[in-house]
């Protein structure tokens, strides 16, 4: 079985396309009353983080602060078996509240989802919209300390 699980890991440049690729992380961070709270996000790649930002006043802020750990998931093909790919990352969290940050990692999402490069400029409506939205929000930091990935593409074919 090790083998197997070697032959399906990612390589690193394999996880990051991947990461580039795929559009939702799904959070897990741990719940007030000890059970794992679930949900997606958007998010951006700061090398081998993963940014990310919410409400300050949502559930996530609050499991965070309570506990700045989270497991994040990206998950592809889960239509066929042989088509299976994801990454699951443990992370230390750091929340970031300053304005220039927080503001700097929505402005990074709204260019990766709007297709932009990053570095380039967003049109200025959509510009003027994030930073709207940043006083009432807190960005995240999720800094890999494991990873797991799989791509069961790289399996042998069943003859």
């Amino acid at each position: 079985m090790a083998n197997l699980r070697e032959q399906i890991r990612m390589s690193e440049e394999e996880r990051l396309r991947f990461l580039e690729e795929e559009r939702v992380v799904t959070c897990a961070s741990l719940g007030p009353r000890g059970r794992p709270h679930l949900m997606p996000l958007w998010y951006a790649l700061d090398g081998n983080a993963v940014l990310a930002w919410t409400y300050a006043r949502s559930q996530k802020t609050r499991n965070l602060e309570r506990i700045p750990q989270a497991t994040l998931q990206v998950e592809a093909g889960r239509d066929v078996y042989e088509e299976l790919r994801g990454v699951m990352m443990e992370c230390d969290v750091e929340i970031v509240r300053e304005p220039e940050r927080v503001q700097a990692i929505g402005l990074a999402i709204a260019r990766r989802y709007s297709g932009i490069a990053p570095g380039s400029d967003l049109p200025e409506e959509a510009r003027r919209a994030v930073l709207a939205q940043a006083p009432k929000r807190v960005g995240f930091r999720f800094a890999p300390t494991r990873v797991v990935s799989w791509d069961h593409r790289k399996l042998p074919a069943k003859r």
